[in-house]
């Protein structure tokens, strides 16, 4: 086998060790981390793709890119994913110190297709920890602002103390992004909107006929959203979801993740959802 190949399998199969560059707390139970090999030049995430991260001996988790950092030498790049503690591996990914060391097997899955909605309405819709997917694809249409119509940001969490990127939402409503905020439980100091994040689509400005929607959060958020975006006239083929399910491999090899005839680490995350509603209404899948 050729060192390419070899490279390349190590990839797929085997967590490739990666240094903790920098911890960055978000929330009470979220960090973003950044993570760098200069071993060799990192391999091409896209925006919406995952990686398997690996808290060494305790397991893997799959965590979808947030961001990826260019160290200006055309050669590495460092890799952010924000994450949040729900679990034994997610506790210990949590807790990595700079310095430290986790696997990284990837890049895996779909991605958001940006390219699609060039010249048309953006609306990108997040629910909680759903914005770190969507963090990528807001950047790379921000860089590029000028090649779309109106783009609409709509972010809901369960508290103000749970909103993520609050620097990050401020600045893309300085590029030209409508950016609305809602919360499920406010505090005395919270003084925007309050309800779940569908509430807030109706108010957003866009032409349903030119609009291309992308959406990450629960799946029961994501359900709601299509609906609300359906009702608005924005065609199913055009509203893409990320959908998480129990992905191992990575590859499609074990069938964890399997959704009816979809293989979500293979055929997904991201999906239209033409093709996501028939499955996720089925509650045995």
């Amino acid at each position: 086998m050729s060192a390419t190949a070899e490279a390349e399998l190590a990839g797929v199969a085997v967590p490739c060790p990666y240094r903790v560059l920098s911890r960055l707390v978000d929330t009470d139970d979220t960090v973003t981390l950044t993570l760098g090999n200069d071993a060799g030049p990192l391999p091409a995430f896209a925006p919406g793709q995952f990686a398997m991260l690996t808290a060494y001996g305790i397991g893997e988790v799959p965590i979808s890119l947030s961001g990826v950092v260019d160290t200006g030498d055309g050669r590495a790049r460092r890799l952010v994913h924000t994450l949040r503690a729900v679990g034994a591996v997610t506790h210990a990914l949590h807790g990595a110190v700079p310095g430290g060391v986790v696997g990284v097997r990837g890049p895996f899955g779909t991605c958001w297709d940006v390219a699609s909605a060039v010249g048309r309405d953006v609306v990108i819709v997040a629910g909680g920890i759903g914005l770190a997917p969507l963090r990528p694809l807001i950047r790379a249409v921000t860089a590029e602002r000028s090649r779309y119509g109106r783009v609409t940001l709509l972010a809901g969490a369960r508290t103000p103390a749970d909103v993520l990127y609050r620097d990050e939402l401020r600045r893309w409503g300085e590029q030209d992004v409508d950016v609305a905020v809602t919360v499920d439980r406010p505090d005395h100091d919270w003084t925007g909107h309050v309800g779940v994040v569908t509430t807030l689509i109706p108010r957003a400005a866009f032409e349903p006929a030119g609009t291309v929607a992308f959406v990450c959060g629960p799946e029961v958020m994501m359900r709601f959203t299509a609906a609300a975006l359906l009702a608005q006239g924005v065609a199913a083929t055009r509203i893409r979801v990320s959908l998480e399910r129990n992905m191992r491999c990575g590859a499609g090899w074990c069938g964890h993740c399997q959704l009816g005839p979809l293989l979500v680490c293979r055929d997904g995350p991201v999906v239209d959802w033409s093709r996501a509603a028939p499955l996720t209404s089925v509650r045995e899948l």
